[in-house]
């Protein structure tokens, strides 16, 4: 398998985007990147296009956003993994260099979930967790879901609401520094805890928007990466896990297994030591849906204990300063959500950062030169950790 590099990054203006077309808003992201790796659209030889789509008006996103971005005769298919569409895509384009089919690969994620009113875009998320016994017979949304996740951990190990609302107040912290984010104004945690309950016990602002929104990747092999930049950031590994469809099947609420996994995989091919990854990581993106889920990623990926997560977020040592920043972008919570856009908008990043790029406030110490994303779809459907390093 050939090295593989990310030369080039671009990501849309996150938010309700009624201004802008499918296509249009791809565009964003795409041109950004194109100008980012300074490459022409032909220069591209196939793309992977991720996107849950459903709400919107494209039912072939693939083919609409190729012709508009210049792409096509190029070989382009779209991707499908829920939440974690832009992590199979970005994956999905690494294969495609590794393996030597093509030299130059664009990933991308796009979606406009406001295209459909708000109860369509709950229903449709919902139907994606088990629409049979989970969400015809019992009703579950996404906000459900994760609030059985936050009582099973709270019940367990002794966190509170104020727990969950310090990752809230710190994404919206990191948020109000991005000017891609969809929210950019700072909350308190009093603010979070007086919020209306979504679903017992998590409140509003213990959860993600619905989003508008695009990113971009252009991934190179070694030889034609090292001709056009002079600061490529490598995909050192990438793991990936399923879980079961039915939550009934599963053992443990206060995790996803197939994050645990996907972790393993990844750390073994980077050579990281699972037991003490933060020692070789400078910076994470990690999948925040709602507060409780940043929580259990922290312990799924290894950087605090079983049950110990919480204290990690009370004791704010996913700041800059602390243990391993965490979600400097703002994660899904401040920055938004884009289902299929969001795994792309953490690899586009985690590259700024790594190269030293983002907005003063929120720019990670690079002295280790790795960052890890990690991208969950469904209810622990899909898992994806990506490894990155200079």
């Amino acid at each position: 398998m050939r090295r593989v590099a990310i030369v080039g990054v671009g990501v849309s203006k996150f938010g309700y985007r009624p201004d802008v077309s499918l296509p249009e808003l791809a565009w964003e992201a795409v041109k950004e990147a194109l100008d980012d790796a300074r490459l022409d659209s032909k220069d591209i030889e196939a793309y992977v296009v991720g996107n849950v789509g459903g709400w919107s008006s494209e039912p072939l996103p693939a083919v609409v956003v190729g012709e508009y971005c210049g792409l096509t005769p190029g070989s382009g298919i779209r991707v499908e993994a829920a939440c974690a569409s832009g992590s199979s895509a970005v994956r999905t384009a690494y294969h495609m260099v590794a393996s030597g089919e093509a030299d130059v690969v664009m990933a991308m994620g796009v979606e406009k979930m406001n295209e459909s009113p708000t109860p369509t875009v709950v229903e449709f998320i919902g139907r994606a967790g088990n629409y049979f016994w989970e969400f015809e017979n019992f009703g579950l949304t996404f906000p459900g879901y994760y609030a059985l996740h936050a009582t099973a951990y709270m019940n367990k190990y002794g966190a509170t609401e104020a727990d969950l609302c310090e990752i809230a107040v710190k994404n919206h912290y990191y948020g109000s520094l991005n000017p891609k984010a969809q929210f950019q104004k700072p909350i308190t945690l009093e603010e979070c805890l007086k919020s209306r309950y979504v679903a017992w016990p998590l409140k509003l602002y213990d959860s993600s928007p619905i989003t508008d929104g695009s990113a971009a990747v252009i991934l190179a092999s070694e030889e034609v990466a090292k001709k056009i930049t002079d600061t490529p950031v490598w995909i050192k590994a990438i793991g990936a896990a399923n879980g079961t469809s039915n939550l009934s099947k599963r053992d443990d609420f206060t995790g996803l297994e197939a994050a645990r996994l996907a972790a393993q995989r990844a750390y073994k091919r980077a050579g990281i030591d699972p037991n003490e990854p933060v020692k070789y990581l400078d910076v994470a993106e990690v999948h925040d849906c709602f507060t409780i889920a940043e929580i259990m990623a922290y312990e799924d990926l290894g950087f605090a204990k079983r049950g110990e997560g919480y204290k990690l977020a009370r004791e704010k040592q996913t700041y800059i300063g602390g243990v391993i920043p965490v979600n400097l972008s703002g994660g899904l919570k401040a920055k938004g959500h884009p289902i299929g856009a969001t795994g792309v908008a953490m690899i586009a990043e985690l590259t700024r950062q790594l190269r030293q790029e983002v907005e003063r406030g929120r720019q990670a110490p690079i002295k280790k030169g790795m960052a890890l994303a990690h991208n969950v779809g469904g209810t622990g459907h899909y898992a994806f950790v990506t490894i990155l390093s200079l």
